[in-house]
C-alpha cells in the first residue's frame, strides 16, 4: 500500500491508516520529552517534605510515566506497538510547580517519540490527581520532544530553551 506523497498516515484515497514500518531496519532509537506542572509553592514543599494526603506522588508518577510509555499504541491510534528497552523518568522539584522528563529507548523499526510524550504527560496527569485536593488550579504546560535519535529521518535536538 502506497502512502500519499505528503501525508505518511494517508494512503492514495486519502483515507487514515497505520504507516507500514516492515521496510526500515532496525536501529537503536532513543526519545526524551518534557513537561511542567505548575502549582503553588507550598505545594511543593507538602511533596518534598513527603506530607501529601495521598502519598509518595513523585514514586507514583514515575511508576505512571513508564506504564503510559508501555502501552502507547493503546492511547494513540497510529502510534506501532514496539518493544521498549529502557524508560528513565526524572521528576525534579521547582519554585513553583515540577518538571517531567521521560526518556525512552528501543531498538526497533520506528521511534519513540510519541512514547516519550506519553509517559511525560501521564506523570503530569498522576502528579496533578495526587495534587488536587490542596490546588485546582494547576496547570500542565510546556509537553514537548526535546531531542530524538536514531532512525531514518536522523536526529532533533530542540534549540533554544
Amino acid at each position: 500500500m502506497e502512502n500519499h506523497p505528503d501525508l505518511p498516515h494517508l494512503n492514495p484515497r486519502g483515507e487514515v491508516h497505520m504507516v507500514s514500518v516492515g521496510g526500515k531496519d532496525e536501529t537503536k532509537r532513543t526519545a526524551v520529552a518534557e513537561g511542567r506542572l505548575l502549582t503553588k509553592p507550598d505545594v511543593v514543599a507538602l511533596v518534598l517534605q513527603g506530607q501529601a494526603p495521598k502519598g509518595d506522588v513523585l514514586a507514583v508518577a514515575r511508576v505512571a510515566a513508564v506504564m503510559a510509555v508501555k502501552r502507547t499504541a493503546e492511547w494513540i491510534p497510529l502510534a506501532h506497538p514496539i518493544p521498549i528497552t529502557g524508560v528513565d523518568v526524572v521528576i525534579e522539584a521547582e519554585t513553583e510547580g515540577f518538571h517531567v522528563q521521560v526518556t525512552v529507548e528501543t531498538v526497533g523499526q520506528t521511534g519513540v517519540e510519541m512514547e516519550a510524550l506519553t509517559g511525560v504527560s501521564a506523570a503530569l496527569l498522576t502528579l496533578y490527581d495526587m495534587l488536587k485536593a490542596r490546588d485546582r488550579s494547576m496547570t500542565l504546560t510546556a509537553v514537548r520532544l526535546r531531542e530524538k535519535h536514531g532512525g531514518r529521518s536522523g536526529d532533533y535536538v530542540r534549540e533554544g530553551d
